[in-house]
């Protein structure tokens, strides 16, 4: 009987991984000539022989893997159901802002790590847990294969085996990590060019979220591909090695794993070797539970369920991605930081609590003081008068990578903190709200420039930072 060729729809595709995953399952079957999935279409094309198979057994073999798989001619969503999509994540990406606000007067309060950093590494280690059921679907058959070798020659322990595997992969994530990261610091060598760098890590993420969602088509595109032969090439390695120890440290080139290209996007928007680092360390942490604990853990998670899962982590992506964005404004100067937006309207609302005082007089100077400490800058927001030179004394006490350099972008001024006190000198020429930060924008500043710091912050009507 002559060969058909049929489309089917599927749902929950994420990576080019998953493109091949379905391919290798669907094409065992008895009857199938090829197989052809397609990441942007969301689709797979199957040629295969309907006196030995039939759509049915597709459908169940690509859903027993965890995808919602469908016939071509099924509907989409309703226009309803996408209007309820859109307002669901605006709702949340309204939440995470404003937990970025509010997040450090919140941790003041509870004597808690300065927000912006707790949350990162928090998000990370629980984007790599989620990640790690997808991750299972991906790379199960890795473990499976190198535990059926192991048990024919009897030569060492499972969990000993297991163990290998997560050294080799956590250990590639945090090199290539680490790369990753120092690419970006030798494309943005200035503190405006890693502002740009990460404002576009920070978009590429919450874009890479909305993919994960699987909710809207037009997104499906948002991902790096990777040249199918290279993919195959490392699949097919990681197939033959008999080491877990290796098979580990080749599950790090593939990049063709969709988190794992967001996570790879996130420290090349660090410009740092060791923050790289640092972000898929505890990204691979994060993923080594459910690895692990493969055959576990897995059993008791129904395949609707890990969707479930994922779909959250997509929204924990999101969050990451806003945190990048808001990093990337920080660094650049623009004025348009999350912070600085909501100092500029609490001065218009009359609203303004800054956490220190606004100056002490001292011949034709006005003087703040502030520390630098593991929890950062303390105070970190100040109230100064326009056209009047300032004394910034800074008193270096608990120094770290983070927080021992200091950029403030509209003023042109990049520096590193001293132990002890050092004293920085400039003059506000414009009202306004200038932003600064540490040289990576994980921990803000702000002063407040008014045309009469004497006066209540609500009397002035201050504009976005235009300085030179």
């Amino acid at each position: 009987m002559a060969m058909i060729t049929r489309k089917f729809r599927i749902g929950g595709m994420h990576c080019q991984g998953c493109e091949t995953t379905i391919e290798d399952a669907v094409a065992k079957l008895g009857g199938v000539q090829r197989v052809k999935a397609d990441l942007d279409s969301g689709t797979a094309a199957v040629t295969f022989d309907p006196a030995r198979s039939d759509p049915r057994k597709i459908i169940e073999t690509i859903d027993g893997l965890g995808y919602q798989c469908s016939p071509p001619q099924s509907e989409g969503p309703s226009l309803l159901r996408t209007f309820g999509r859109l307002l669901i994540v605006l709702l949340a990406l309204s939440a995470i802002v404003a937990l970025l606000v509010h997040g450090d007067q919140l941790a003041e309060r509870m004597d808690l790590p300065e927000f912006d950093r707790g949350m990162s590494y928090g998000l990370l280690f629980l984007i790599g847990f989620v990640t790690g059921f997808h991750c299972v679907g991906m790379c199960g058959a890795f473990v499976v294969g190198y535990t059926a070798r192991i048990a024919a020659t009897g030569k060492r322990s499972y969990l000993l085996s297991h163990v290998l595997y997560g050294v080799g992969k956590t250990l590639s994530y945090t090199l290539i990590g680490g790369l990753f990261g120092l690419l970006g610091s030798i494309i943005a060598f200035t503190p405006e060019i890693r502002g740009i760098a990460a404002i576009a890590a920070g978009v590429f993420l919450i874009l890479f979220g909305l993919n994960m969602l699987d909710w809207f088509k037009i997104l499906r595109r948002v991902h790096i591909r990777i040249p199918r032969f290279l993919n195959r090439f490392v699949y097919g390695r990681t197939q033959k090695s008999k080491s877990p120890f290796v098979i580990g440290l080749l599950n790090g080139l593939m990049i063709a794993c969709g988190p794992l290209q967001a996570m790879y996007i996130m420290a090349a928007g660090t410009g740092s070797f060791v923050e790289g680092a640092k972000l898929l360390l505890v990204f691979g942490l994060g993923t080594l539970p459910i690895l692990l604990g493969f055959g576990v853990l897995t059993s008791l998670i129904s395949a609707q369920a890990t969707r479930g899962l994922l779909k959250a982590s997509a929204f924990l992506v999101m969050a990451l991605g806003l945190i990048m964005l808001n990093r990337g404004l920080i660094m650049s100067g623009s004025g348009y930081d999350f912070r600085t937006l909501a100092a500029r309207a609490a001065a218009r609302l009359d609203n303004m609590a800054t956490t220190g005082d606004a100056t002490e007089p001292e011949a034709g100077f006005q003087v703040i003081r502030m520390e630098v400490n593991k929890r950062g800058f303390q105070p970190d927001t100040f109230v100064l008068k326009k056209d009047v030179p300032v004394k910034w004394i800074i008193e270096g006490k608990e120094l770290n990578y983070c927080n021992h350099r200091i950029i403030v972008p509209s003023l042109g001024l990049e520096f590193d903190v001293a132990k002890g006190e050092q004293v920085i000198e400039f003059t506000p020429q414009q009202t306004g709200v200038i932003p600064w930060s540490c040289w990576m924008g994980m921990i803000p500043g702000s002063f407040i420039v008014q045309e009469d710091a004497g006066r209540k912050t609500g009397d002035e009507r201050p504009e976005g930072p235009q300085l030179e």
